[in-house]
């Protein structure tokens, strides 16, 4: 970023870029607020104290920069963070020893789905010292079976059976005076179209399937196929989509009373778990580390938290959920990124081999 260009809208020159990373850098690697005098001690840095100082009322000037309390020192504020992490963050290699790590951890038995997921959220939770989460469509899992059993005069059981060995079952109501045969013909309709599929592949194929054979098919018939899978789509509870693991790393290194508060208000958001799952659906829509930063989202708002998150694929090599870690806004983002990204990685080849 050397050659003067504007960075998110900010026209900073060489000088200014170069204290402004500098104190960004300190400051995520300290905690504390940064001084002139700190910055003009850098051997690289050849400025005066007095001339740093003036840089950094700029820099506050245009909120890139706070001054906590009667402090001498500034900070980053959300704004200057999301600026460093967007046009200054220099992110490099992921270090052998965790690559190896992550590829052991996750690689070495056979997992079922949820196990694996839990194991990558727990490594990247041990690996970052933050929490880690972890968000997926509960049913990603390619269906093996799926058939309609009734089981009163206006009632059917929809029974869904996944390649993963998982069962799951929803009561539908029927007409009055269905016969048997309409049943088994939805249960050999769908079976014929969706097995393989996941879900959502199975509801997109299934909608153009009955479209072509509404001749063929009994109207009641296309009307189960419908309500059977109707059954899944869009009525999950969000919650069982979330695995959190390592919430106690928040709770380490607390000095002063804010601090406990913000934790205390970052538990409080990872409770409001279908505001999460909202928040982890943004990181799906393309490939790619996304970095969501305190009071940029309504949910961190009040924490003043920082989100590290990833897309991964699964075996229709489409992204099917997200990975990633959560934590204080004075992460190590150059560290964290890159681990996000490659465990991320590593999930979606686990998942699609």
């Amino acid at each position: 970023m050397s050659d003067g260009s504007p960075i998110g809208g900010f026209n900073l020159d060489e000088r200014s870029r170069a204290i402004f990373r500098e104190i960004v850098d300190t400051y995520l690697d300290t905690g504390e607020p940064v001084g002139s005098r700190t910055i003009s001690q850098r051997d690289d840095m050849n400025l005066s104290a007095a001339t740093i100082r003036n840089v950094m009322s700029d820099l506050e000037r245009m909120g890139l920069l706070d001054s906590p309390h009667t402090s001498a020192g500034r900070i980053p504020t959300h704004l200057g963070l999301r600026l460093f992490v967007d046009g200054l963050l220099e992110v490099g290699g992921l270090e052998e020893r965790d690559r190896l790590d992550i590829e052991h951890r996750l690689s070495s038995s056979e997992k079922q789905l949820e196990d694996l997921l839990t194991e990558a959220t727990g490594l990247l939770s041990g690996l970052s010292q933050c929490a880690g989460l972890v968000a997926t469509p509960k049913y990603d899992t390619p269906i093996k079976h799926m058939e309609f059993v009734a089981v009163g005069a206006q009632q059917a059981l929809a029974i869904i059976v996944s390649e993963d060995g998982s069962v799951e079952n929803r009561l539908i109501e029927t007409p009055a005076g269905m016969p048997p045969s309409v049943l088994l013909e939805a249960s050999n309709f769908l079976n014929a179209n969706i097995r393989g599929k996941t879900l959502a592949e199975a509801r997109e194929d299934i909608q153009r399937a009955t479209e072509k054979a509404r001749l063929e098919l009994n109207e009641l018939t296309a009307r189960l196929v419908d309500e059977g899978l109707a059954q899944w789509a869009g009525n999950t509870d969000p919650s069982s989509t979330l695995i959190i693991r390592g919430r106690s790393n928040l709770l380490e290194e607390l000095d002063a009373a804010e601090d406990i508060e913000r934790v205390r208000l970052l538990f409080d958001d990872l409770e409001h778990k279908q505001d999460l799952v909202q928040l982890i659906e943004l990181a799906k829509d393309g490939p790619g580390v996304k970095v969501f930063i305190g009071s940029e989202t309504k949910l961190f708002s009040m924490s003043g938290s920082s989100l590290i998150i990833s897309p991964y694929i699964g075996k229709s090599q489409k992204i099917v959920g997200a990975i990633g870690v959560i934590g204080p806004t004075r992460l190590n983002y150059a560290r964290i990124v890159p681990l996000v990204d490659y465990t991320a990685k590593v999930v979606g080849r686990l998942m699609s081999s």
